[in-house]
C-alpha cells in the first residue's frame, strides 16, 4: 500500500506548518493520502496554554483542508479527520473520521496533563497521587475506556500515551504485571467494538522515546484480541509526516501483524503493510 498519515496537526492548533505544508511535506516523502486531525477545542481549565483549535478556528480549517482536497486533486488523497479529545464538546460538524484521545485525567478538582512535560508528570504523581505512579496509570485507562463511547470515534488515539515519559521506566515498568494488568482490562472490551488502535510515532520525532506507542506488550494483545491498527505519525511539522513508519511497521510484523487499515474514499480499508 502506499503511505498514508492519518494523524496531522497545523497552525490550527498546536503544529508548526501551515496545512499546505504538511500537504508538501507528505507528497515529499512519498505519501498517496494525507489526513488532518487538529485537536478539538478544549475548555480553557484543560488547555490554559492553547495549543488545542479555538473553537472559531474550526470553520477556517474545515475550509483549508477541504480547499487543498480540490488543489492536490490527482497528487495527493486528502481526508477532514479531527482528534476529539474526551474533554471536549462533540463536534458539530462530520469528519471523514475521528481519533479518539486521552490527553489528562482529573484528581482532587484539577486537571493533570498525561503528555505536557516529564516535570509536571512527575510533579502531578507526587502532588497528587503519593507518588504512586500506577495511581496515575489506573486514572488514565479508566478514562481511555470511555474514549469511545464519548467521541465515536474510528481510531484510538496512542492507547498508551501515558508511557510517554516513561522511557526508561523511570515511573513505572511496563512489562510488569501490574501495569499490564490496567491496560489490558481496558484494551479489550475496546478490541471488541472494532475500533482501530493507531501505531503511534509521535514521541520518537519529539525525542522522548525511541520505539513507537503502543509497547509489543500491547500490541501482541491487540493481535491475539483480533485488532486492527493503522500506522500515524502525530506529526506536528512538515518534516516528520511519515517519522519512523519503518521501524513502526516491523514493530507491527514482530508482534505478528501483516496487514494495517487505510482510509480511501470508500472508507476504511485493509492492506499489507507499507514500509
Amino acid at each position: 500500500m502506499s503511505l498514508q498519515n492519518l494523524h496531522t496537526h497545523t497552525v490550527f492548533g498546536d503544529g508548526k506548518n501551515t496545512a499546505e505544508e504538511m500537504v508538501l511535506g507528505a507528497i515529499r516523502a512519498g505519501c498517496g493520502s494525507l489526513g488532518f486531525s487538529e485537536h478539538s477545542p478544549l475548555p480553557p481549565d484543560v488547555d490554559p496554554d492553547g495549543y488545542t483549535m479555538a473553537a472559531d478556528s474550526v470553520p477556517a480549517y474545515r475550509r483549508e483542508v477541504l480547499r487543498l482536497r480540490e488543489a492536490y486533486a490527482g497528487k495527493l488523497e486528502i481526508f477532514l479527520g479531527l482528534e476529539q479529545d474526551i474533554d471536549s464538546a462533540p463536534p458539530e460538524d462530520r469528519y471523514d473520521y475521528v481519533i479518539g484521545s486521552v490527553h489528562g485525567v482529573w484528581r482532587d478538582g484539577a486537571y493533570l496533563p498525561v503528555d505536557d512535560t516529564p516535570e509536571k508528570f512527575s510533579q502531578a504523581v507526587t502532588e497528587h497521587y503519593g507518588g504512586d505512579a500506577l495511581g496515575f496509570v489506573r486514572d488514565y485507562y479508566r478514562r481511555v475506556s470511555e474514549v469511545y463511547r464519548k467521541t465515536g470515534c474510528q481510531i484510538i488515539g496512542h492507547f498508551d500515551l501515558v508511557t510517554k515519559f516513561n522511557q526508561q521506566g523511570g515511573f513505572f515498568d511496563e512489562e510488569s504485571r501490574a501495569y499490564l494488568d490496567i491496560a489490558l482490562a481496558v484494551l479489550e472490551p475496546l478490541a471488541g467494538e472494532d475500533v482501530i488502535f493507531e501505531i503511534n510515532t509521535g514521541a520518537i520525532s519529539r525525542g522522548y522515546r525511541t520505539a513507537p506507542y503502543p509497547g509489543p506488550a500491547l500490541l501482541r494483545a491487540i493481535r491475539e484480541m483480533g485488532g486492527r491498527i493503522c500506522v500515524t505519525s502525530d506529526s506536528h511539522s512538515a518534516d516528520t509526516v511519515t517519522c519512523a513508519f519503518p521501524q513502526a511497521a516491523a514493530l507491527a510484523r514482530a508482534c505478528g501483524f501483516r496487514e494495517a487499515v487505510v482510509l480511501t474514499e470508500r472508507g476504511f480499508q485493509t492492506a499489507a503493510l507499507a514500509g
